[in-house]
């Protein structure tokens, strides 16, 4: 059964195949989640990885190894920096959610975790990306209905970790 779930807690210690990084576009560690993903699987070799594929666009993402994580691979899913609304922001945030979600698939997973992409230090309101993801999930569940995949958000945050599961409750996925 396709599912999604939304728990609180560290993404970084979550047993999934793929664990999903809100990068930048030159996939460079960060702070935030990204900070926490890159100390988590081992900075120099992520690093290392990253560099070697250079550049994301944002409303995309690329796939590494996960190196010291549990997970198998690491998704660096490129999400916009918000503006207002008005350029593209809520098209690019759908297109990282699925292309991780597409890269997820063609590498075999069974299981993918998110953060909440855009919504921390690029300013993306939260309930506005609750709602971009769900949007994402949904369509892409829809398009792959024999796929085999489990979709969890983790999120460290009691009332981001509220606001979401409202949102998804209103669709049985």
């Amino acid at each position: 059964m396709q599912k999604v779930t939304i728990v609180k807690g560290d993404i970084t210690r979550l047993k999934v195949d793929a664990v999903v990084n809100a990068a930048n576009s030159r996939l460079q560690a960060g702070g935030g989640v990204c900070g926490a993903i890159f100390r988590a699987a081992g900075y120099g070799e992520l690093q290392d990885a990253c560099d070697k594929i250079g550049v994301c666009p944002t409303g995309s993402a690329v796939i590494t190894e996960a190196f010291h994580l549990d997970a198998k691979y690491i998704i660096h899913a490129v999400g916009p920096i918000y503006q207002g609304g008005k350029h593209g922001e809520k098209v690019a945030l759908y297109g990282a959610y699925k292309k991780a979600l597409q890269l997820a698939l063609e590498n075999h997973c069974a299981s993918i975790a998110f953060p909440l992409i855009s919504a921390g230090i690029y300013g993306y309101p939260k309930e506005e990306a609750w709602e971009v993801a769900k949007k994402a999930c949904e369509d892409f569940l829809q398009e792959n209905v024999m796929a085999e995949l489990a979709i969890t958000f983790a999120v460290l945050d009691d009332d981001i970790l509220n606001m979401g599961m409202r949102i998804f409750r209103n669709e049985s996925l």
